[in-house]
């Protein structure tokens, strides 16, 4: 049995690893190669390059060509496909059609759940790969057809949160080979391998967003929502003017416009029909219950009725204990204390210690 789990030598095994430019894939990818395996790098350009001049980006212009030159080093074959329609389809709409229904999105999770793990696996499977690898920071037990998923080792880098919606046929196809390593790790073994990324700093916030806000995407494709409307304090009394309602997300402070206020005000609620939203002090961000819907469960030996676990709303935040209930495809957690500022349209994400058991988007009621 080699390191990915397949009964068969390294050099019989083809591995395609998905490669963004970045350090941790392009270490993933030269690991693989030294261990023998039949590596294949696969870069998808996702944007115009043209739009892109931050380093900390991924997926265009100067990280395609990052990509190309650690395979090239290493000699094994680099593939580019041109995933900027599907990239806009299934992840930018999304995200600004998102924010016009009232809802903050995750679209990290959502390129996950559509270009890499479905259309990249698929382009995978077409090369007669064995499986697909990614950088990612998360473990992946089990055998052929048993994987379960688990929090990386190094917790400051854990990317399991983002992996929730990865189906269980995806899971056991899908190897991610450093997580049961720290970053610092990482970068010590690029230097090993004398990658030029070595230094290159993580890709961060939101990767097609070019500009100081996502505001300015969302006007350029839909300029039609920035229709102004009401905003409104707890008590239902028109405090002022909003700029339309993708402008603005639940537990926001900055940029409300509203002055002269005796406590900090925040978004607390935001009516997409009416096209209004509410203001109100930092206590009525709190709730100790939230429903989801679209749910992806990973966790087949547990129950899911009346289960006792831990809920992530944020990849920032930690997790919080509660009582997690599921039927059919729409469930609640119900937290132990209540917690600030969930938004609909972000993911809750459930674990059991450190297995991920699945998760489901937030919604409004």
């Amino acid at each position: 049995m080699n390191s990915l789990g397949f009964d068969k030598s390294e050099k019989n095994t083809k591995v395609v690893v998905a490669m963004s430019g970045g350090v941790d894939s392009s270490v993933a990818a030269v690991k693989l190669k030294k261990e023998g395996y039949n590596v294949i790098g696969v870069t998808l350009k996702l944007y115009n390059q043209s739009d892109v001049s931050k380093s900390k980006s991924c997926c265009a212009g100067r990280d395609i060509d990052d990509a190309k030159q650690v395979a090239l080093h290493y000699d094994f074959p680099h593939y580019v496909y041109d995933y900027q329609d599907k990239f806009f389809d299934g992840v930018i709409n999304n995200f600004v059609d998102s924010y016009a229904n009232a809802e903050t999105p995750v679209p990290c999770i959502q390129c996950n759940q559509t270009v890499k793990f479905t259309d990249l696996l698929n382009e995978a499977k077409n090369l007669n790969a064995d499986t697909l690898v990614t950088g990612h920071y998360a473990i992946r037990k089990g055998g052929l057809n048993s994987a379960k998923l688990y929090k990386a080792l190094d917790q400051n880098k854990d990317q399991s949160y983002f992996l929730f919606a990865t189906n269980q046929e995806q899971l056991n196809y899908i190897r991610f080979p450093l997580g049961n390593f720290l970053k610092s790790e990482i970068r010590q073994l690029a230097l090993n391998y004398n990658l030029h990324v070595n230094d290159k700093p993580d890709s961060q916030d939101i990767c097609f967003v070019t500009s100081k806000s996502y505001r300015d995407l969302i006007n350029k494709i839909q300029p039609d929502l920035n229709k102004e409307g009401n905003i409104l304090d707890y008590n239902s009394n028109i405090i002022g003017k909003h700029k339309g309602i993708a402008n603005y997300t639940i537990g926001q402070r900055k940029g409300l416009g509203i002055g002269g206020q005796e406590y900090p005000l925040y978004v607390t609620k935001i009516n997409k029909e009416q096209n209004y939203i509410v203001l109100g002090t930092e206590d009525k961000l709190q709730k100790s219950e939230i429903k989801f819907k679209n749910i992806n469960w990973l966790g087949e030996n547990y129950n899911k009725q009346n289960l006792h676990c831990t809920a992530k709303i944020r990849s920032t935040q930690k997790e919080e204990s509660g009582i997690l209930n599921i039927n059919d495809d729409k469930g609640t957690f119900v937290f132990d204390k209540p917690i600030n500022s969930t938004a609909p349209g972000q993911a809750c994400v459930f674990y059991k210690k450190d297995r991920v058991l699945g998760g489901g988007w937030i919604t409004a009621n």
